[in-house]
């Protein structure tokens, strides 16, 4: 049998909307359960993210080092963000948040892995990207704000990250997933095995 996650989706007989945010709110459901009772459910609704690992040609990974408020600490990440338009292409907005944070192309592009960040409280998608043949952006940098302009920038070995996931020193959840993706791909198929950049992804149907 094929261990695969499969679509569902229980009867809901109520939903309210106690919360809207700028980009995300706050979904309230009542669910039946499999015995008949119902039950209520919070969770975040978000409009879905793509990440990038962008890796050189001297097995560096660019990463950003950036303050997250919530949990209170400045996480080492990779180059992340929102899908801001429903239907958005997510390799274009991978492109485009290489650019904007980084300043950075990439010629080759692959599907990493697919992801849901919290499945038990929201409802967040997150399509992480390979991005190899790296060179420096054309142009001028993009102009950051906010926690942004805050941001550090820098390349490290991917095997000292890997180092940090599992000794418990890196956390933010796109770089623990496409660090330990990564090399799992390696020891496995290789990394030219990995899904092409425009491999559909159910959990955010996107226009070609």
């Amino acid at each position: 049998m094929a261990i695969k996650d499969t679509p569902e989706e229980w009867r809901v007989t109520a939903t309210t909307t106690p919360f809207r945010g700028n980009k995300t709110s706050v979904r309230s459901d009542d669910v039946v359960m499999p015995d008949g009772s119902v039950v209520s459910r919070d969770y975040q609704v978000h409009p879905g993210s793509v990440a990038v690992l962008a890796l050189d040609e001297q097995d560096r990974v660019v990463v950003l080092r950036q303050y997250r408020h919530p949990v209170r600490q400045k996480l080492w990440e990779i180059p992340a963000g929102l899908l801001d338009v429903p239907g958005e292409n997510p390799l274009r907005a991978a492109q485009r948040e290489l650019y904007e944070e980084a300043h950075v192309k990439a010629e080759e592009w692959n599907v990493l892995t697919d992801l849901y960040t919290t499945p038990g409280g929201c409802d967040e998608a997150v399509r992480i990207f390979l991005a190899r043949g790296l060179s420096a952006a054309d142009g001028d940098r993009f102009e950051v704000s906010e926690e942004e302009a805050d941001m550090e920038l820098d390349r490290v070995p991917l095997a000292d990250l890997a180092r940090g996931v599992l000794a418990g020193d890196l956390h933010n959840t796109c770089l623990v997933a496409g660090v330990l993706s990564v090399l799992a791909a390696r020891t496995g198929d290789g990394l030219d095995a990995l899904r092409p950049a425009d491999a559909p992804w159910p959990a955010r149907p996107f226009e070609a």
